[in-house]
């Protein structure tokens, strides 16, 4: 399952790196860490994420975090690692109960535009 990572644009506390400099320190399959934060005055099912270096990168998504957070407190585990850098953050890829997370195939790139178009030639008769 692929999770939103929002909130990229928010301080960290302290002195650590901001959340869009750490992400762009993630490479895709890099370990992630979902810590609930049930405390949390904004949400309480927000789930913080947090790199391999421990530094915050966001949270989950609040439309997923509400069932995230109930099988975590089912005593499910969850294993996440980084898939992609976004315009809004970031896109973990996550799976359940010691299931290793697998990132997904590539898309296929499309072709580039060429440069240069060259003149049709016509032919004289």
């Amino acid at each position: 399952m692929s999770l939103a990572i929002v909130g990229a644009d928010y301080p960290n506390k302290g002195k650590m790196p901001g959340r869009r400099f750490e992400i762009a320190l993630c490479a895709p399959g890099d370990p992630l860490v979902l810590r609930p934060e049930p405390d949390n005055p904004a949400d309480e099912h927000a789930i913080a994420v947090y790199s391999e270096r421990g530094v915050q990168i966001g949270y989950v998504s609040s439309e997923r975090a509400v069932r995230i957070a109930q099988l975590l407190r089912q005593g499910h585990t969850v294993n996440a690692i980084f898939q992609e850098a976004t315009p809004y953050g970031a896109v973990a890829r996550v799976a359940f109960d010691g299931q290793p997370p697998e990132l997904p195939a590539t898309r296929p790139q499309p072709a580039p535009e060429p440069d240069f178009y060259p003149d049709e030639i016509y032919d004289d008769e």
